[in-house]
């Protein structure tokens, strides 16, 4: 293990994320909304800590590098996630009111993560600048930090390739058709153009722009965070606000499709459009999902079919999407809507978006591998072939997503037993206990239980959040480029 390039490359990223909270202070200087010296403080002594931290990590490598060997871009992802958040709660833990150490790695992690999971029991109580900094850690964690990182630093040549992949989900086979670096800008242009596009709209609606960008960032991020105690049902009520939670909902449903389709659009190759089938899938299972629920929650006179599709739509696509915005408490919705939920929650969006879950594309793979299996029953000698997104997927690949699948739904089971286990001493209940590792583990943000979308995670031990935070960063970087982390071989000199 090459110790000074984890130090130099880590180093950097922390150097990265002091620009941000430096930024956010800078908005808290000048935001007229803002009444609390404390935020300003708290932003800019983060920013220097981690900026020294950074800076000292950066002397301790400082060597030209050519390039990043695999292992060391799989330790580096890992690391840096796992530092991002620690480092990003630093506002929390300095800030008035302060938060438990515990409480503030898991509002960071759960803000780089996109998860949305909250232990902040009254939002509106927290300073804006705060605030903002917890948007802007989803918005940044959204394409990801590392792809960011990847793509503002060129001096790190062909290593790029061993973060992008093992950081994002983005399908290797497409983005190794360009220049890493290039991709990675381009991804982040489409980003920006989106972010921007979803702000201005917000704006156009009556938000004001400190809410209109909050909501941007968390919503094209697929986060869920919100500066509202009662998330987007704050705005519910609103003459226009059917129209909000249509033009969230807009945003929430593009950026859950892979980032390289838009990019594709922006270069105008439609013939990538006619073999794009993981985002037509996740459309149709949306719009499906949705349709169902509304006519339950009709037929059992709960609200009449267009109020029940209003609410089935939005809180359908909020956790599709795994970005976790509430207006309603789908707690009270039929049996079947409650099941159909939490199958959206393990789906998640599609590959290379900024959805978290399992991915569409996997359910594919796996479905038409299981048809595979039963044909080959009774004609053993028939020839396959398997594509997904136009590209083919070859038994190797088929096995990757098979044992992946399997490893994540052990994950699920383990998770849930370890949290009964943590919660002992406070009787936590089933439903809990796999309700806060759905919403965790697939980054939704809002589970079931005593932390379904009414309540929040603050009522746990301390050492619960920090496993729960471990299993957020699990989910975001798809189980491997953390479970290696555990491999005593991984860390052996060459």
């Amino acid at each position: 293990m090459n110790l000074r390039i984890l130090a130099k490359i880590l180093g950097a990223l922390l150097l990265l994320e002091s620009v941000a909270m430096f930024l956010c202070g800078v908005f808290t200087a000048f935001d007229p909304g803002c009444d609390c010296e404390w935020s300003m403080a708290a932003l800019m002594q983060s920013a220097a800590v981690t900026a020294g931290f950074g800076g000292g990590l950066m002397l301790l490598g400082w060597r030209k590098i050519h390039k990043i060997p695999r292992r060391e871009g799989v330790v580096i992802v890992g690391l840096g996630w796992i530092l991002s958040g620690v480092f990003g709660g630093l506002p929390y833990l300095l800030s008035e009111p302060a938060m438990h150490p515990a409480d503030a790695l898991f509002e960071s992690v759960s803000g780089f993560t996109t998860t949305g999971s909250t232990v902040m029991t009254n939002i509106e109580a927290w300073p804006r600048g705060i605030l903002m900094w917890r948007s802007v850690t989803q918005w940044l964690g959204g394409l990801g930090i590392l792809v960011l990182f990847v793509a503002l630093l060129s001096y790190l040549g062909v290593g790029t390739k061993s973060l992008f992949r093992n950081e994002s989900s983005f399908q290797t086979g497409e983005a190794s058709t360009a220049r890493i670096r290039d991709t990675a800008l381009s991804l982040w242009r489409v980003y920006l153009l989106i972010t921007t596009v979803c702000i201005l709209g917000l704006k156009a609606m009556g938000l004001t722009w400190y809410n209109a960008v909050c909501h941007g960032f968390t919503a094209v991020s697929t986060g869920g965070f919100s500066p509202h105690n009662a998330s987007i049902g704050y705005y519910s009520n609103w003459g226009n606000g059917w129209l909000i939670e249509l033009w969230l909902s807009l945003f929430m449903l593009i950026c859950s499709v892979s980032f390289l389709i838009w990019v594709v659009i922006v270069r105008k190759r439609w013939k990538r459009l006619r073999s794009e089938e993981e985002g037509k899938w996740f459309f149709l299972i949306c719009f499906s999902a949705a349709l169902m629920i509304a006519i339950g929650i009709a037929a059992k006179d709960m609200e009449g079919f267009w109020p029940a599709l209003r609410h089935a739509w939005f809180i359908v696509v909020s956790i599709g999407s795994t970005t976790g915005f509430g207006t309603v408490d789908y707690e009270q919705w039929p049996g079947f809507a409650l099941v159909l939920i939490a199958m959206l929650m393990l789906l998640g969006g599609c590959s290379g978006s900024t959805a978290g879950g399992m991915k569409v594309s996997r359910l594919l793979v796996m479905l038409r591998t299981a048809r595979f299996e039963v044909v080959k029953a009774f004609r053993p000698h028939k020839v396959f072939k398997m594509q997904v997104n136009g590209n083919s997927i070859d038994p190797h690949a088929r096995a990757q997503t098979v044992i992946f699948i399997c490893l994540y739904c052990f994950l699920v089971v383990l998770a849930s037993f370890l949290m009964g286990v943590l919660e002992f001493v406070n009787d936590i209940d089933l439903v809990t206990c796999v309700g806060a590792v759905f919403a965790t583990l697939p980054n939704i943000g809002p589970g079931f239980g005593e932390v379904g979308p009414t309540k929040n995670f603050a009522h746990f031990l301390p050492g619960t959040k920090v496993f729960l935070s471990l299993l957020m960063i699990l989910g975001r970087l798809e189980l491997y480029a953390v479970l290696v982390l555990f491999i005593p071989s991984l860390w052996r000199k060459y």
